[in-house]
């Protein structure tokens, strides 16, 4: 590690918000098959609170040990600072982006004023978009992916014992629940890029938004349950999960699918062989390719990032305190000076 000192945020307990500490760090040095980036922008995401909070939702045997300080988060966009002599593909001075090390708990260290990336995690930055933008795209837009389109690794599925399939969607009928979220908003777009008949499920407030995006239709779930109203769909893709997604299979016609994207509590087999209905989960993993592949289609427009709202570095606390209250609309983003 080198001698000199960075700007970063580091947690040195498990806790709320407010074990989030902006204060120096040892800058990383660049190793082999690595970038140096300097970080521009960083993008928050749903890991970022539960490793901060000691991933209390898992049970206990399932919960990783890391040794303190940690520097939270995965998503970066920024500028190439320097390359290490084996990489190739990348120069000093090329903005790019990336998922850092994902899935490796307390190793992807983002909220910093610099990462080293491993060159296989990286792409460059679409040109078409900001720095912001592209720090917020990452692991919610590979999760999407991963999901519907192409999983992109062989990596052992620790969620269930089969590798994840992703369903047909050319032709489809697609509900996309929690559709105004960071996942839930891309899924709604690749759904629709990919041919589907999107329903999107989410407060009215965001109707207008998911219309925009590509929404055929919209279901205010604080009006009406969507499997009351949905059925005979192809997919769900439920970016919210957890116990309650279980309610959706009923939406489903015989060979459709459940693709809960947080599928812990789950407890519907039973009744999806049943019905005759596939559930199927996957973790998303860091994929360089993939997020070049993904930067065409955001610098041509045609998968856009939405933006909740954005936060200096230094007020990382706030950031997930803003989480915390819910109902994001897009992506929280921490701005690096």
């Amino acid at each position: 590690m080198s001698s000199e000192t960075m700007k970063a945020i580091r947690i040195h307990a498990f806790g709320g918000p407010d074990v989030l500490v902006y204060e120096d760090a040892p800058k990383p040095d660049v190793q082999p098959g690595e970038v140096l980036v300097r970080v521009h922008a960083v993008g928050l995401n749903p890991p970022d609170w539960y490793l901060r909070d000691g991933y209390k939702a898992l049970p206990p045997e399932w919960r990783p040990q890391v040794s303190f300080p940690i520097i939270l988060g995965t998503d970066i966009s920024g500028i190439v600072e320097a390359v290490a002599d084996d990489v190739e593909g990348f120069s000093v001075g090329d903005a790019v982006y990336s998922m850092v090390r994902f899935f490796s708990v307390g190793e992807s260290k983002a909220y910093a004023e610099y990462v080293s990336v491993p060159a296989s995690d990286l792409a460059l930055k679409p040109a078409g978009i900001d720095h912001l933008h592209a720090a917020a795209a990452p692991m919610s837009l590979l999760t999407a992916w991963q999901f519907m389109v192409d999983v992109g690794h062989d990596e052992p599925n620790p969620l269930q014992p089969n590798r994840h399939e992703p369903a047909p969607l050319d032709g489809k009928t697609v509900l996309v629940n929690g559709a105004a979220g960071g996942v839930g908003h891309f899924a709604v777009q690749i759904a629709k890029l990919k041919g589907a008949h999107v329903i999107a499920v989410a407060s009215g407030k965001h109707e207008a938004l998911l219309r925009d995006l590509g929404a055929d239709e919209f279901i205010d779930y604080k009006k009406t349950a969507p499997e009351d109203v949905a059925s005979d769909l192809d997919l769900v893709v439920d970016a919210l999960g957890g116990p309650t997604t279980g309610r959706f299979l009923r939406t489903l016609r015989r060979g459709g699918a459940l693709f809960p994207i947080f599928p812990l509590g789950f407890s519907g087999a039973d009744e999806a062989e049943r019905l005759g209905v596939t559930v199927s989960t996957t973790q998303v993993r860091s994929n360089g390719a993939q997020l070049n592949e993904l930067g065409r289609l955001l610098d041509n427009g045609s998968i856009r990032v939405v933006l909740d709202s954005t936060f200096p570095l230094a007020d990382a606390r706030k950031a997930h305190e803003r989480a915390a209250d819910g109902h994001i609309q897009g992506k929280i983003v921490l701005t690096v000076a």
